[in-house]
């Protein structure tokens, strides 16, 4: 190769890294939200090693199986939570995707008929999803259910709905709030709420702000509770407390969360921002 060639291949090998380098400046965001998702990870993981020792006690003495338990029911409710959560936050921004939001917006039916739709979809999608997993994890690690109340971790994880919707619909208004950023900032809140919901750890192994972040979550709740009658076996009666507690949650976050929804679709009307970014136009 020629000393001409060579100088040739060095400038497009260095022109094709700056190239990079500018997308990643113009998508900056997104590098924000991976690395908050990384970071979320890895924290994830060493909270995980301090409160192993506590998660299979019983009795004095470790417990495996008591802690793989513990840990695979909290990533089965995670998924669906997460799940459901993130299916209706995405609603808004698809629509937004495939240049629909506008008629949905105009369409002769309420707001609540529109966002309740959304979310009744994402639960039963998310329910069907979480039995399939739930199966394949039963017969590879022969999960010992004899103990449980279902009824009653069935009663908390129908309260837990409440405030899980009040949750997503107050996240789908993030695009419309921001068409560019809405969509990255749904991921963040996602990985703030895995990391202080007490999916893999008590909340005790964390710093005593994310403990209160922690507090304020339903999904905390939802989680322990859960994971109470599934455990402990702990019945309907002990798990009122925890309903009680959900169904207040959702009984303040969806009324706020629908007028922070409408606020947020009359100011994307008056600015302009409900025009689709891509897909169909």
């Amino acid at each position: 190769m020629s000393l001409g060639a060579r100088h040739v291949e060095m400038n497009a090998l260095f022109g094709f890294a700056e190239r990079q380098l500018h997308v990643v400046k113009r998508y900056w965001m997104w590098e924000v939200v991976w690395l908050f998702y990384s970071l979320v990870s890895v924290l994830s993981i060493g909270y995980l090693a301090s409160g192993l020792g506590a998660l299979g006690v019983e009795g004095g003495s470790f417990n495996l199986h008591k802690a793989q338990l513990y840990l695979l029911v909290g990533a089965l409710l995670w998924g669906y939570l997460s799940l459901v959560f993130m299916e209706a936050a995405y609603a808004i921004a698809w629509e937004r995707w495939e240049g629909t939001i506008e008629y949905t917006f105009m369409a002769p039916i309420r707001r609540i008929t529109h966002l309740f739709g959304i979310c009744l979809f994402a639960i039963g999608y998310g329910l069907a999803r979480t039995l399939v997993v739930l199966f394949v994890a039963v017969a590879l690690f022969n999960l010992d259910f004899s103990r449980a109340d279902i009824p009653a971790a069935l009663a908390v994880l129908a309260a837990s709905t409440v405030p899980l919707i009040g949750l997503a619909i107050f996240t789908s208004v993030l695009p419309l709030l921001s068409p560019q950023k809405g969509e990255q900032m749904s991921v963040a809140v996602q990985g703030f709420l895995l990391l202080v919901s007490g999916v893999y750890y008590p909340l005790t192994v964390l710093p005593w702000p994310m403990q209160l972040a922690g507090a304020a979550s339903p999904l905390t709740y939802a989680l322990q509770g859960i994971r109470d009658s599934l455990l402990d076996g702990k019945n309907l009666l002990g798990e009122l407390p925890t309903i009680g507690i959900l169904l207040v949650m959702g009984g303040v976050m969806i009324p706020a969360s629908l007028w922070v929804f409408s606020w947020a679709g009359n100011r994307a009307k008056r600015l302009g921002r409900l025009k689709g970014s891509g897909g169909r136009r």
